[in-house]
């Protein structure tokens, strides 16, 4: 299948997942908001924070700040490190993640898949595995991100395997959003603004033409809140 026609699949496929009904008791968190909301972060490297300035300048931290001014007593677990797979969430965070007995979960994972090589079928058991766990044995907001556009950031754009990432992030972007509508998480679309503004903003990344910079950072946890934001209780 041609990128374009991989493209469309990943619209439709995200159209579906994103109309879930907000209200659903899945995805609705705590309407009581004293409750000491704990929110755990899954992932890689964006998720440890490589690239921001302090750890409250990336985009988990900046998230943690936007959820304590709706429920005070939030804290926050990041258990992100550089350079992990979905196999290594699968093995060394989530069962650490599950027994936090979190409230919000949020899942940054696939890059480090991508060009290590990992095959797509595995992605999508890991996939499985983390949010098949997560949904049966928590009762947490599951929020999951779709991977930005590895092939308009400088490390790639201008390289010999440009067209292969770009594939490769729209066909892992496809097992996200149909795993993502599978057990009912709240799915966010980091795909398409990517390709929309990272070419014209180079200052969204950091120095190693990758990682997002603090200003990135900034707008990821924007668009990470507006997929949160309504599945949220109103204080």
């Amino acid at each position: 299948m041609t990128s374009r026609g991989l493209l469309a699949v990943l619209v439709v496929v995200l159209g579906a997942a994103c109309t879930q009904e907000p209200h659903s008791p899945a995805l609705l968190l705590l309407d009581d908001c004293r409750a000491p909301v704990h929110y755990v972060a899954l992932g890689d490297s964006t998720v440890e924070g490589v690239g921001a300035s302090h750890p409250d300048l990336n985009y988990v931290g900046r998230i943690h700040a936007r959820l304590r001014a709706l429920y005070p007593n939030a804290r926050v677990t990041n258990l992100g490190v550089g350079g992990a797979t979905s196999a290594d969430v699968l093995a060394r965070q989530l069962d650490r993640a599950i027994k936090l007995r979190p409230d919000v979960v949020t899942l940054s994972i696939g890059p480090n898949d991508i060009t290590r090589g990992v095959p797509l079928a595995q992605y999508e058991l890991n996939l499985d595995g983390i949010l098949g766990r997560l949904r049966h044995e928590t009762a947490a907001l599951i929020v999951v991100n779709l991977i930005p556009d590895l092939a308009v950031t400088p490390r790639f754009a201008n390289g010999p395997q440009v067209d292969v990432v770009g594939r490769q992030t729209l066909m892992f972007n496809e097992a996200l959003a149909r795993k993502g509508l599978e057990y009912n998480v709240a799915l966010v679309d980091l795909y398409l603004p990517s390709r929309e503004e990272v070419p014209h903003e180079p200052m969204l990344l950091w120095r190693d033409g990758y990682h997002p910079s603090d200003a990135g950072y900034a707008r990821w946890a924007e668009l990470m809140w507006q997929g949160m934001e309504p599945r949220l209780a109103a204080c």
